[in-house]
């Protein structure tokens, strides 16, 4: 077992239409901006403070063809990812790192917590296509 461990957890709000493209094999990857917002009292003032924090998210494969298809703006998500730092050089020769969560493969998950898509019923116990999505099992392709 590795003594290391890189794993995020988040509750938060899509802050913009997620943006998806596909890679050269016709594999999904998918953008989401992510908020998330503390909030607490002030002990000083009793003024309820908040502070909101923005998450670069990307998704990869299955999960991100659910996200191509049931996610919008606005919507409550639960993710699991890792870290990972990209580094590249601008077009004006300067060094650029951004740090995203990454949701593939065995360790993420994406659970949708807005519920289903406004304008449809989920009556007589069948599941929505969004409840469909959600219950996805992400890990059935083993990549070897």
């Amino acid at each position: 077992m590795s003594s290391n461990l890189n794993k995020v957890m988040l509750i938060g709000n899509v802050g913009a239409e997620p943006e998806v493209r596909r890679s050269g094999n016709d594999n999904a990857i998918a953008n989401v901006r992510m908020a998330t917002t503390d909030k607490w009292t002030d002990k000083k003032t009793g003024e309820i403070t908040e502070k909101t924090e923005w998450h670069r998210i990307t998704l990869f494969g299955k999960v991100a063809e659910v996200v191509e298809k049931y996610v919008k703006k606005g919507d409550r998500l639960y993710i699991e990812g890792r870290l990972e730092t990209r580094k590249w050089t601008d077009i004006e020769g300067v060094e650029k790192y951004s740090t995203e969560i990454v949701v593939s493969g065995f360790d993420g998950k994406l659970i949708m917590l807005s519920g289903p898509p406004k304008g449809r019923s989920v009556g007589g116990g069948k599941k929505t296509d969004r409840e469909a999505a959600a219950d996805l099992d992400l890990n059935d392709e083993i990549p070897f």
